[in-house]
């Protein structure tokens, strides 16, 4: 019986041992987060713009530059030239060449439809002194460069479109086409020639030829109807709009 009472009692069940919390922060909701860095986009500097060239190597007539003309018509600006060289011959060398005409001085040009009368035919140094004359006067006239004021005329002056026909069947019907670049140079230098041979033969106020050339070329300019190349791309293009 004492062995029994001496009989160790039977030990407690051992507690289980508390969780151990994880050390780390509970995670903050996204809008509680700062934004993340972003690295600054390095600067590139731009490089800096290439060396102007000029349009013209010399002065032409000695006297005008065309490195400050503005050619505000894009459709134009291929197709014109200012030449680069101090003469205003060419000698025909791009006569047989694929639109060749359009590496002609725009002057040149004006001095070869100058040519196109009775008077000046064959004789390119008596238009040439036509042409520098008619630009003296331009140029105390209006105090700007005579190669802007001629720029400008060529485009007031140069039609947008005009008529063709075309044959159905033998019936002839007027159709409005598009006037190429080229040819809308062409018609432009053109028409004022024959403008101011028309206005220095003209009955009631007979004037020279190179005052003429520089009112047609200034009221060209200004888009005036005073102007025969001004005036006659009007009727143009007045006859093609209803063709279309």
């Amino acid at each position: 019986m004492e062995e029994e009472e001496k009989k160790p009692e039977s030990a407690a069940p051992a507690e289980a041992p508390a969780p151990v919390q994880d050390a780390l922060p509970a995670p903050k909701p996204m809008d509680a987060l700062p934004p993340p860095a972003i690295a600054p986009t390095p600067v590139v500097p731009a490089p800096p713009p290439p060396p102007s060239r000029p349009r013209t190597a010399f002065p032409l007539f000695g006297r005008y530059r065309a490195d400050d003309v503005v050619i505000r018509d894009r459709g134009l600006e291929k197709y014109i030239s200012f030449g680069n060289s101090i003469t205003t011959h060419s000698e025909g060398r791009h006569a047989n060449r694929p639109f060749g005409k359009n590496r002609i001085s725009v002057v040149e040009r004006l001095i070869n439809c100058m040519m196109r009368t009775g008077k000046y035919t064959g004789k390119k140094l008596k238009a040439t002194k036509v042409v520098m004359q008619a630009f003296e006067i331009i140029e105390k006239r209006t105090k700007k460069n005579p190669l802007q004021v001629l720029i400008d005329a060529i485009e007031h002056a140069a039609p947008r479109e005009e008529v063709t026909r075309l044959q159905f069947g033998g019936v002839s019907v007027p159709k409005s086409v598009d006037v190429a670049p080229a040819r809308r140079v062409d018609l432009a230098i053109r028409r004022m020639a024959i403008g101011a041979t028309k206005s220095m033969f003209n009955t009631k106020s007979k004037k020279r030829i190179e005052d003429a050339l520089a009112n047609e070329i200034m009221a060209a300019a200004e888009g005036k109807a005073d102007s025969f190349a001004v005036s006659k791309k009007e009727e143009i293009e007045r006859v093609a709009s209803s063709a279309r």
